[in-house]
């Protein structure tokens, strides 16, 4: 049974169209042509796809169960293209990409919509552990790009590009002793903090460090949960308060010290060594044009 994919393109185009006419002009060829097509692939098949008791033709069941089967064939071929032509181009076939919690989430869709659109071929992973363990994941090659507040010391064979600010606030409870007062510095420091946790024991993760008694935790939504209840204070980026299911429950209190956000420098960074392709560069180009914060460097 030898089936051509030039069989299968007219079925489906006569099924779509409702007549090898319509099909025919379709494919841009002439109505015998698919006509032809269509009654060899019949024949090949042993079996009627189309009753033509009617003006129009009209799928058989036989015709209905197969023609998703041609769709499904015929799409592979695009697909097999188009991975083929990739590889021409250089695309690379798959990239990892770790973003910090930091990055607002409602400006990943729409980047990772266009990426799909522009190298519909490349598999993409993206991690989202937290500050120096996406630098740990770039240097180790198993992230090709990442996404991180600034590392004061970052590692030299990494490269970097700052691409926005992201403010960070302090929150607690409604019932927390911090929300009805006007906090000094001494006072944060009495009081239990709840810190992002990362894997690496970095300077970065004592950064932000202010009182005496620190819990650690890998999660901002699960740390605005745990401020929910009282059990601590935490210095939070803007947009997680914001799109948290507990925003309600949250107090911003007035600082003695302070009387605007906290904000950190958000990175771009990539492995000097290792080559880029197109779709990585791509990535690198629209991160660092994507407007975060509001300071764009």
């Amino acid at each position: 049974m030898a089936i051509s994919m030039e069989q299968l393109e007219a079925f489906v185009a006569a099924a779509e169209h409702g007549s090898f006419s319509a099909a025919g002009r379709a494919l841009r060829k002439a109505q015998s042509a698919v006509s032809t097509q269509v009654a060899n692939l019949e024949a090949d098949l042993g079996l009627s796809l189309f009753s033509r008791a009617a003006r129009h033709p009209v799928l058989t069941a036989a015709g209905e169960r197969l023609l998703p089967e041609a769709k499904v064939i015929l799409d592979r071929r695009e697909h097999l293209i188009g991975v083929a032509a990739s590889f021409e181009a250089h695309v690379e076939t798959r990239l990892a990409v770790a973003i910090d919690e930091l990055y607002p989430e409602r400006a990943l869709g729409a980047l990772f919509a266009d990426f799909a659109a522009r190298f519909p071929h490349v598999e993409l992973e993206v991690l989202f552990p937290m500050m120096e363990d996406v630098s740990r994941l770039v240097l180790d090659g198993k992230a090709d790009i990442g996404v991180m507040w600034r590392q004061e010391v970052l590692p030299t064979a990494l490269a970097f590009h700052t691409i926005g600010w992201i403010p960070l606030k302090l929150v607690c409870g409604r019932q927390h002793p911090l929300a009805n007062t006007v906090i000094d510095w001494e006072e944060l420091k009495r009081h239990r903090q709840i810190m992002v946790a990362v894997r690496s024991e970095g300077p970065e993760k004592q950064r932000l460090r202010i009182a005496a008694e620190v819990w650690w935790v890998e999660s901002h939504w699960v740390i605005l949960q745990m401020v929910k209840q009282g059990i601590g204070w935490a210095l939070v980026p803007d947009h997680i308060i914001a799109n948290s299911p507990v925003v309600g429950e949250l107090v911003t209190p007035a600082l003695q010290f302070d009387d605007a956000d906290w904000p950190v420098a958000l990175e771009l960074v990539w492995h000097k060594q290792r080559p880029s392709g197109p779709a990585a560069k791509w990535l690198r180009e629209r991160f660092a044009t994507t407007r975060i914060g509001g300071v764009q460097a």
